[in-house]
């Protein structure tokens, strides 16, 4: 069981792991077929170990939308996507894997074993199509393996978005049923399963509901179906899985400590499913480097997400006067704990180390500087870093359910009092009041000017604008963000201009009260004197502001980013798919690939 372990780990983390001797000779190498293999355990558990390399790895978790940027604005972001020959997510081998593990069950004759398998392999089934789904809308469904000369297969239309979601449903209902119930950190659970089904049925009802323009297939459900489905898959798993949510060390260390425990097995109060990575099998991943190094990307958080966290008091940041034009060491004062428990704020330090920490400009284009998943000085290096990697939380299934009430006009308070406010109790912000919320809807949230939500209307509108804010603050920098906005009909947001923090104009600036220069911005041909360790000229295509001398951080304020509401919801379908196909692969609407089948 320890050899297990280590290739799950290995698996996991992505890594290629090639000394499983006692695994890869249960059969002698020179016998080993599909006819011969698969017969126990043992053997189902070593293949299906592949199946896990689907999770997403630290990638991730740099994402890119308007609440977090880089250096080189996606195309996506940008809107100058085009239709590609091959590839561009059209990928089909890790679905091929599942469905070679579910034809070759019937080699084992342990039919408990055997049942276990098939449920571990319909997950996975279901993650993958839900990723396609997310991507490209309607995709071939494909229940067994497919050959490099059966035409048949290779030659399927796509399937109508109501099918294969039907089809999904049925798998992650066997999976729900018959996974093992109890918790791990690393391998897939009931638990799993369940917070999968919340999480996909919650994307399929908001983008039903939002997204009218599609045709969804014959006898298709509307968007209400799937959010009351979400809606009590989600309260089944926060009534009955045991999880909630973590509150060890207090509103000021609880949120950051989730992100920063070295083992997720030791916060399984609130984690579902994590990627292990441990030093020492060598199985590591590179977000601190990302974040900490000059050629990571410089990623950061955007203004407008800043903007959007709450007062410690619960009142709204916004309605703060002259909150436009706030220093950073002002802003970040009595704030949402969150919020300092997610970038560099005024007193932060590094694991282990005392030495204050200011945001470092050479590292983050926005200034605003990220901390989630960052460790120890001594990760820093390229590929250094072994924090385990939250996959799925609690949290995100307390989210899924107000949402879904929300959206399907079905919230109480008491929903909230079940959801929402457990979140906000982690880090002592006041409950959120649904009347309250719903007689004075924040106006920030809706501001065209700063990318603001344009399509939510009804009676539930301020309750909803609070849920994403609370979902937007909650889950930064897990993953979430693009999606989300694709969801809810709101790609126009990638049109606005990207800000980070605000300055006055050249002078040097003291970004953590510590009597120390951390940064000079100057005009003119040559820097004034300074010990500031960061130094820019304004104007130059580095430091870039918004009104000239002064403003936000504009870094793409140049750029003219364009989004198409007839095509860009969707993923183009390659075109040597389409020819593959002679054309049976439809494109999606909006995508010229020049094909005429």
């Amino acid at each position: 069981m320890k050899k297990i372990s280590y290739i799950l780990l290995t698996i996991l983390s992505g890594a290629v792991f090639a000394g499983c001797d006692d695994l890869l000779d249960v059969v002698p190498k020179d016998r080993m077929s599909p006819e011969t293999f698969y017969k126990n355990e043992k053997e189902l558990q070593a293949f299906s170990m592949n199946l896990y390399e689907m999770l997403p790895s630290s990638s991730l978790y740099m994402e890119d939308a308007d609440t977090y940027i880089q250096m080189g604005l996606t195309d996506e972001l940008k809107g100058t996507r085009q239709v590609e020959a091959s590839g561009n997510g059209w990928s089909w081998g890790a679905l091929r894997n599942v469905n070679t593990l579910i034809e070759y069950l019937p080699n084992c004759p342990d039919a408990e074993v055997r049942t276990r398998y098939e449920a571990l392999a319909r997950f996975f089934r279901t993650y993958f199509y839900f990723e396609k789904v997310k991507r490209f809308g309607d995709v071939p469904w494909y229940d067994q393996p497919v050959g490099s000369t059966d035409n048949e297969g290779l030659n399927r239309p796509r399937d109508s978005r109501e099918f294969i979601m039907g089809k999904m449903i049925e798998d992650i209902d066997f999976a729900i049923e018959h996974l093992p119930v109890e918790k791990s950190a690393y391998e897939i659970t009931k638990w799993t399963a369940m917070a999968l089904k919340s999480r996909f049925l919650l994307f399929e009802g908001t983008f039903r509901k939002y997204h009218s323009e599609f045709d969804y297939g014959t006898g298709a459900h509307d968007y209400k179906w799937y959010l009351d489905l979400c809606a009590e898959v989600s309260a089944e798993f926060i009534s009955s899985s045991g999880y909630t949510i973590h509150t060890a060390g207090g509103a000021n260390k609880a949120y950051y400590s989730l992100f920063t425990t070295m083992n997720a097995k030791d916060n399984t109060d609130e984690v579902i499913l994590a990627r292990n990575y441990n030093k020492e099998y060598n199985v590591t991943h590179n977000v601190n480097g990302m974040i900490n190094s000059a050629t990571g990307g410089r990623h950061g958080m955007t203004r407008k997400l800043v903007a959007s966290y709450l007062m410690a008091d619960g009142t709204r940041f916004t309605d703060q006067p002259g909150w436009e034009t706030m220093d950073f060491i002002t802003e970040t004062q009595n704030r949402d704990p969150r919020l300092a428990q997610s970038i560099r704020t005024p007193g932060y330090t590094r694991l282990g180390d005392n030495t204050p920490c200011p945001p470092n400009f050479l590292y983050c284009m926005t200034g605003y500087h990220p901390t989630k998943y960052v460790t120890g000085l001594d990760n820093d290096t390229y590929n250094g870093s072994d924090v385990d990697l939250i996959i799925f939380r609690a949290a995100e299934i307390y989210l899924n359910y107000a949402e879904a009430k929300a959206e399907a006009s079905t919230l109480t308070q008491g929903d909230l009092d079940l959801s929402v406010n457990h979140i906000r109790a982690r880090v002592a912000l006041p409950a959120l009041n649904m009347a309250d919320a719903n007689a004075n809807p924040d106006p920030f949230l809706t501001n065209e000017a700063w990318g603001g939500y344009r399509n939510v209307t009804g009676a539930n509108t301020g309750v909803i604008l609070e849920i994403r804010r609370e979902r937007a603050v909650e889950l930064a920098q897990e993953g979430f963000r693009y999606y989300d906005i694709i969801r809810w009909k709101e790609g126009k947001i990638f049109e606005k201009q990207y800000y980070g923090m605000y300055f006055p104009g050249p002078g040097e600036y003291d970004l953590n009260s510590d009597g120390i220069v951390d940064i000079l911005l100057y005009t003119g041909e040559t820097a004034p004197a300074s010990t500031a360790p960061v130094q820019y000229k304004v104007g130059s295509s580095d430091f870039i502001l918004s009104a000239g001398e002064s403003g936000n951080v504009n870094p793409y304020k140049e750029y003219n980013c364009r989004w198409n509401e007839e095509r860009d919801y969707l993923y183009p379908i390659p075109t040597d798919e389409r020819n593959l196909t002679k054309g049976a692969l439809t494109q999606n609407p909006g995508w010229d690939d020049g094909l005429n089948y």
